[in-house]
């Protein structure tokens, strides 16, 4: 019986780090699970051939020589499930995608769909096949002879740099420096222990090591199979990249536009270590390795690394970095105050802090929210501090929410402080009352704002009584200073107030929150309300829809509850998908809320403002918080997300006790709206070291993806104690598709030195075809229904008559849309890739099966045409042919879609603005028509469902006819590039193609 090798269980000097290993490892052949047509799994062992043109297995029915494809014969060679046969319900669930892969050979297209042990296993024969394809007729070397590579002759130019006495010897520590410098966050325990086995194989024993033990210790240490087998994948000649196979790479896989050769030997000139690699234009695993680890390769969309919102909106349609006892620096009563909290809040973005005033022991004002006396800091430091650091992180305003708790002429020296100090950025204007809605933050950049309480008009005293706010209340009674009369019959508690305190509030009047109708009807622009997190919690979950809709025009403050005395935080999502802007965190406790926070901000230059949806922001909008679907018109978009492998992760702080080893897995969550929030994990990787793989894929569906956060964290499956290892938090609108890194941070938040996760990310529209309906017993069953987004009555005849014309409109631009959506995929599956591919991998995929045979039919692309033809001379086999007709289907629906979008859009605008001229009358004709109450409600809501539909839709065609264009940009550009195009171009201007689409009027 022959022996099988299983990579999961192989020792570490058999791991695949070159073309050559693979080859070594298919010469020594391992079994193999073939895939029949009717779904049935056979073990079979399977072998390459000695002379390296045929593959064989064993047992089989057929005689030898049948049961063998010729490596010459071979069209393409497919990861995971990409066959019909693999894709089939039968097997689906039985084995992970990443453990298939299919071979496509023969002239009519037949595939050999094969399941191994491990993904290990299936890189190596990808690997090693799609090489030997690449050198079709003339057979390669055997492994290991030949030429030293070009990465070969640089680790041995590294190595005679660091032969000081040119002995062709160095010592093993001097050896094991070298390495840790050339791979920063290796372990030097890792290095010593290879040189040690290597120099045991070879039985050369000693404290020195030569130049082929060192460059062989090299590249076992410092080779990643996962960044190999990319490589292998876009070389042209398997060993390194040429600066065309960059970019491929970068235009194909990392979703890059624009790229020239250019680019690409800049970044050949920055990440190649080798000077010939510099000096010809080459990539080798090094380097791409290298650039795939640096920050121009980050998993950040670096556009949103400064400020790139529209900044010229009012100040409440911004979420606002805000941050509650910010001086504190462990929790809220056992705590001590420190001024470098304030600094380290400034420093991260935040844009509003609050400052608990009480008297001081020395005559004046101090902020202290700890019950010890001793730990207050004087009010006068504070503002000093707040002076210096208030815009180096930010340049737009700075929100200081005044809670006071001090006597009156305590109150008027603060005053003096915060003019003298603060100066022209303390902002002093009277609010426009002619003016709607607050200024924007960039009118109000570098100014600093008062959030308080002010005298009432009619008052003309150096001092007057205020209504109280509850914030801040809780501490005084633990310090038993709660002195404070309760009014008779109950009431909001008073507190007197000086006039000087009172002239410095402008734009954020503090007023005590009544009800939704009350504000609706009288509160002003420039007051704001705070609420506790259990009252804004409980209109969150009672009446979302109003809570939004009141937070369009006023700014709103959402404070902890006094209960969390462990300065805990509360889930800031649950506000901010509500509108709430300000949500002030206790920014000294670390942990996932405060992760949320932190990685949230950071999508717009880290400023502290984040623009909200337009669906919060728009004046008419229907919008519900606790949607559990997709919302109308917000296209609903599905994340692919591949957890490659992880790098250099740390043992979990409070695990002491543990060994060396950690047994890690990672959870990627969703958090936003209820319907988005998911959370998948990985398998485990057991002994994997510092370095485990984890080969799997997830998938989540993001309906409001303007509100989604992702948030990676690897676990310790084998804890003892604390099982947190890493995390890092992302805004999903911030992604990047592609091969990615990404840099996991500690709990705290900071950066753990070259500990990363490698990952890969794919996003795209969710599948058409809507849900499928069962039409009761005579109905067909299990058809898939197409759902059609449609308006909704409002029971007023004229306004139900206008939104009527829209019905067909509407129809009209779903078919558009789901019909171009469907016959993609159906190609995209035909040509064995993802939804997930674009257009340029799929005409590339279609040009290579072509090229890898001689037989091949010829099939071109006339690109003389817009809509470029796909023809075929001479007889085609059936998988061909069903591409052709696939690709026919797609350039139709994209034709149709294309030529009739502007017309539908126009009819949806229509009928959306003729909507909106009944808006501004809509009260009158409500008491006209007689609607109160429930009805009322009913009919406002239907209204606002309706002019959001018709605007959505619009945005949903004008979107999809933009990305129709820019496939065709694509097909053209992919024809030229692989050779199958013909007849020059007829290419759209891609320029023309690419411009942002123009924002539909609000």
């Amino acid at each position: 019986k022959k022996k099988t090798v299983s990579f999961s269980t192989m020792p570490n000097d058999r791991k695949i780090n070159s073309t050559a290993a693979c080859i070594s490892f298919m010469l020594e052949g391992c079994e193999l699970k073939k895939v029949r047509s009717n779904s049935r799994m056979y073990s079979r062992f399977f072998v390459l051939d000695a002379d390296m043109r045929s593959v064989r297995w064993e047992p089989s029915k057929k005689d030898s020589e049948k049961a063998k494809i010729e490596i010459k014969s071979v069209k393409e060679v497919r990861v995971g499930k990409k066959t019909p046969i693999l894709r089939s319900n039968g097997l689906s669930d039985q084995f992970p995608d990443e453990c298939a892969f299919s071979i496509i050979y023969g002239d009519n297209y037949e595939s050999l769909d094969l399941v191994a042990s491990s993904a290990d296993v299936v890189s190596a024969w990808v690997m090693g096949l799609r090489y030997l394809v690449s050198y079709g007729k003339h057979t390669p070397e055997a492994p290991g002879t030949g030429h030293p590579s070009l990465r070969t002759s640089w680790i041995s130019s590294v190595f005679d740099l660091a032969d000081l006495e040119k002995s062709g010897r160095i010592p093993v520590s001097r050896a094991v420096q070298l390495i840790k410098a050339l791979n920063p966050g290796m372990k030097t325990s890792t290095i010593e222990l290879k040189f040690k086995e290597l120099q045991k194989a070879s039985e050369r024993p000693g404290a020195e090591v030569a130049c082929d033990l060192f460059v062989e210790a090299y590249c076992e240490l410092c080779t990643r199979p996962e960044i190999f087998f990319l490589l292998v994948q876009f070389s042209s000649n398997k060993e390194y990249l040429g600066l065309k196979d960059l970019l491929m790479f970068l235009e194909v896989e990392q979703g890059m536009e624009g790229v020239t050769e250019e680019k690409c030997l800049e970044i050949v000139g920055k990440y190649e270590p080798s000077k010939e690699g510099r000096e010809k234009g080459y990539l080798a695993i090094d380097g791409f390795t290298r650039y795939l680890l640096s920050a121009d390769c980050s998993i950040f969309d670096p556009q949103h690394r400064k400020v790139c919102q529209d900044m010229a909106q009012p100040l409440s349609h911004y979420y606002i970095s805000s941050a509650h006892s910010a001086c504190l620096l462990e929790d809220n009563f056992w705590g001590r105050s420190d001024i470098s909290g304030y600094i380290s809040a400034l420093g991260l973005g935040c844009r509003s802090i609050e400052l608990v005033l009480w008297d001081g022991p020395e005559g004046e004002p101090v902020v202290y929210t700890s019950p010890s006396a001793a730990s207050c800091v004087p009010f006068r430091a504070v503002v000093g501090l707040i002076d210096q650091h208030a815009f180096t992180a930010s340049a737009y305003p700075l929100i200081l929410c005044l809670v006071v708790r001090c006597s009156a002429p305590q109150q008027r020296l603060a005053a003096q402080c915060l003019r003298k100090t603060l100066g022209e950025k303390l902002y002093l204007e009277p609010p426009n009352p002619a003016a709607s809605y607050l200024p924007s933050p960039e009118q109000l950049k570098g100014r600093i704002l008062i959030k308080g309480k002010k005298l009432p008009p009619g008052c003309e005293d150096s001092e007057g009584e205020v209504s109280d706010e509850e914030e801040g209340w809780e501490l005084a009674r633990r310090l038993g200073q709660e002195d404070r009369e309760v009014p008779d019959g109950g009431g909001p508690r008073r507190v007197r107030l000086s006039r000087e305190l009172s002239e410095l509030v402008s734009l954020c009047q503090a007023v005590p929150f009544q009800d939704f109708e009350s504000s609706r009807r009288g509160q002003r622009y420039w007051e704001m309300c705070s609420f506790s997190e259990v009252e804004a919690g409980r209109f969150a979950n009672e009446c979302p829809a109003e809570l939004v809709s009141y937070n369009k025009r006023f700014l709103s403050r959402v404070y902890p509850s006094p209960m969390r005395i462990d300065a805990s935080n509360m889930n800031p999502q649950d506000f901010w998908k509500c509108g709430c802007q300000m949500v002030a965190m206790n920014y000294q406790t670390p942990g996932l809320m405060m992760d949320l926070n932190a990685g949230w901000f950071r999508q717009n230059g880290a400023c502290g403002y984040v623009l909200r949806p337009a669906i919060m922001r728009e004046e008419v909008s229907y919008f519900s918080a606790n949607a559990k679907d997709s919302l109308p018109g917000v296209p609903a978009q599905l994340l692919h997300l591949k957890v490659i492998s992880g790098q250099n992760l740390p043992k979990p702080k409070g695990s002491g006790a543990k060994g060396e080893v950690v047994e890690p897995y990672v959870c990627a969550e969703i958090h936003g709206i209820p319907a988005d929030c998911a959370e998948h994990r990985t398998k485990t990787a057991l002994q994997s070291g510092d370095n485990p793989v984890f080969d799997e894929s997830l998938e989540f569906q993001i309906n409001l993806p303007e509100l989604a956060v992702l948030r990676f964290v690897v676990l310790d499956d084998d804890y003892i104690g604390d099982e947190f290892i890493a995390q890092y938090t992302i805004p999903f609108e911030c992604l990047q598709p592609g091969y990615r890194h990404v840099p996991l941070q500690s709990l705290a938040g900071e950066p753990l030195p070259h500990a990363t996760l490698f990952v890969h990310v794919a996003i795209t529209d969710r599948r058409g075809g809507g849900k499928g309906h069962r039409r009761g017993l005579a109905g067909r069953r299990g058809r898939r229904v197409r759902e059609y987004t449609s308006t909704k009555a409002t029971g007023i005849k004229a306004i139900d008559d206008v939104f009527r014309t829209a019905t067909q409109p509407l129809r009209e631009a779903t078919d558009l849309r789901e019909n171009v959506q469907n016959a993609l995929v159906s190609f995209k599956e035909l040509c064995g890739l993802t939804p997930a591919a674009n257009m340029k991998q799929c005409i590339l995929t279609v040009a290579a099966w072509l090229l890898h045979s001689d037989s091949a039919p010829t099939v071109t692309l006339n690109l003389a045409e817009q809509y470029p033809p796909m023809e075929a001379q001479g007889p085609i086999p059936d998988l061909l042919r069903k591409v052709l007709t696939a690709y026919e289907t797609m350039i139709q629906t994209s034709r149709t879609l294309i030529e009739s979008a502007d017309a539908v859009y126009g009819k949806l605008i229509q009928a959306q603005q003729a909507g909106m001229d009944f808006h501004k009358e809509l009260h009158r004709i409500e008491a006209k028509e007689g609607l109160r109450g429930r009805k009322l409600q009913k009919a406002l809501e239907s209204f606002a469902w309706n002019i959001t539909v018709l605007k959505g839709q619009a945005d949903l065609l004008k979107h999809a006819k933009a990305e129709a264009l820019d496939n065709l940009w694509q097909i053209h550009n992919a024809g030229h590039s692989c050779g199958i195009g013909r007849n020059g171009s007829a290419s759209p201007e891609p320029s023309r193609l690419r411009t942002p689409l123009e924002p539909i009027p609000e």
